[in-house]
């Protein structure tokens, strides 16, 4: 079976790297791409795309970008969406990756066979077809599927996911709701005050503001001395209070978890028009009615569009989620990656952690591919990896106690996850 391909699944930046890699270790595969060309999510016209017009990176270029193919110097350092969709261009360009993949090719079916191998359907060009491959790499992304809570009553305004949201345009004249505090919802009720009627933020929970820029340098290039937890939440939370002030200060609730326990939002904007009173805190909601919107604490106010950032859920349609070890809100991986008793079945880019970039993933795709090339090899390093994964193994947290959230299910501690994935890179023949 391995003189079959393997089918790859996704040419955003997970499925770019899986694919350089598999080229750099003689692998042969096959991607799948259901968009026209490679970018993924960063690709505001693509069909699975969540991206909006105001998006940027909320990580710094030099700490997010590949390393072995550096974003131009004269990028700025949190670039658009649309820098960042011909950043991924060109990269397919600089590896020639494009002539390994179908495009507009959607993945419909995954299923092994008793004989060994995978059968994979896909639809391309109005019609079905299916091939023979010696496993499946699935690198689809995690933020596609939106995360819609049930709100009790009914909203006669408009009622979208920020997955649905594209451009200020949709707000203007509008009284705005937007339901979430992360990294999107922060971005999108800053857009509702330049171009709503009103902006108001709607949370139910606290959240750490990290500013995008600390002594007028990315907040994320600065420091890197390796401390002991408790010591970096006391240094770190001292410059956050220095730079992006007391959030509570000016409504935002209390967080109910420590610094670093979950994913911090990057934003300096919010807070600075909520001091401004551009953007009202509001507290979680009760109901709807009709254009009202009733909070628990028995305040109300109409609205004409509610936008709930309230994040996104993992999603593979494809593949039965049995096959995937899936426990609770993710499947339970070795390294996020590995199955732990399939050596054809791989789930890349299933990792978050606060600065892991895409040089993290990038040493996760290497990993992988080097673990299938010494698995063929007969290798005692991928021996020991085999092993490895299929005895009791915990999800790489450093000793952090995430925050019990789907979002969080697949969390990981960069420098711990960074570390166990490069010593493997070694043991596998690698430079790490």
């Amino acid at each position: 079976m391995q003189d079959l391909p393997i089918a790859l699944i996704g040419a955003g930046p997970m499925g770019l790297a899986c694919a350089k890699v598999l080229v750099e270790q003689g692998i042969a595969f096959q991607g799948f791409e259901l968009h026209a060309d490679v970018g993924g999510l960063w690709d505001i016209s693509g069909p699975r795309s969540t991206m909006y017009e105001s998006a940027h990176l909320i990580s710094s270029r030099t700490k997010t970008e590949f390393r072995d193919f550096p974003m131009d110097p004269g990028v700025a350092d949190y670039p658009s969406h649309r820098v960042l969709k011909a950043y991924f261009h060109a990269f397919a360009d600089r590896f020639d990756l494009r002539r390994h993949y179908r495009f507009n090719a959607e993945v419909l079916r995954c299923e092994p066979l008793d004989a060994g191998g995978w059968r994979v359907t896909w639809r391309e060009g109005g019609a079905e077809h299916d091939g023979l491959f010696s496993g499946v790499m699935i690198a689809n992304g995690t933020l596609s599927e939106p995360n819609m809570p049930r709100f009790e009553g009914r909203f006669d305004g408009a009622l979208i996911h920020s997955a649905q949201y594209r451009h200020p345009d949709q707000m203007r004249g509008k009284r705005v709701l937007v339901i979430g505090g992360g990294n999107s919802g922060c971005d999108i009720v800053v857009d509702a005050v330049h171009h709503g009627e009103c902006a108001d933020l709607s949370l139910r929970r606290g959240y750490h503001f990290v500013p995008k820029y600390v002594f007028g340098k990315p907040a994320d290039t600065l420091g890197g001395l390796p401390l002991p937890m408790w010591l970096k939440r006391r240094v770190d939370g001292m410059i956050l209070r220095w730079f992006a002030g007391d959030p509570q200060r000016v409504g935002f609730p209390q967080p109910d978890h420590k610094l670093y326990e979950s994913h911090p939002v990057v934003n300096s904007l919010a807070i600075f028009h909520a001091g401004h009173g551009d953007i009202r805190i509001r507290p979680d909601i009760a109901r709807f009615d009709g254009r009202t919107v009733h909070f628990k604490d028995g305040t109300q106010a109409d609205y004409d569009l509610v936008i709930a950032a309230t994040g996104y859920l993992l999603h593979y349609p494809f593949i039965d989620r049995d096959l995937l070890n899936w426990q609770g809100a993710a499947p339970h991986l070795f390294l996020n990656c590995l199955h732990p008793t399939r050596d054809d079945l791989f789930v890349m880019g299933m990792v978050e952690a606060t600065g892991l970039g895409w040089q993290g993933r990038h040493e996760q795709a290497e990993m992988v591919a080097r673990y299938i090339r010494g698995l063929r090899q007969g290798s005692a390093a991928a021996r020991a990896i085999q092993a490895e994964k299929a005895g009791d193994f915990a999800r790489v947290t450093g000793g952090m106690s995430y925050v019990d959230l789907p979002r969080m299910a697949y969390y990981v501690e960069r420098g711990a996850y960074r570390a166990a994935v490069t010593q493997r890179i070694k043991a596998l023949g690698g430079q790490g």
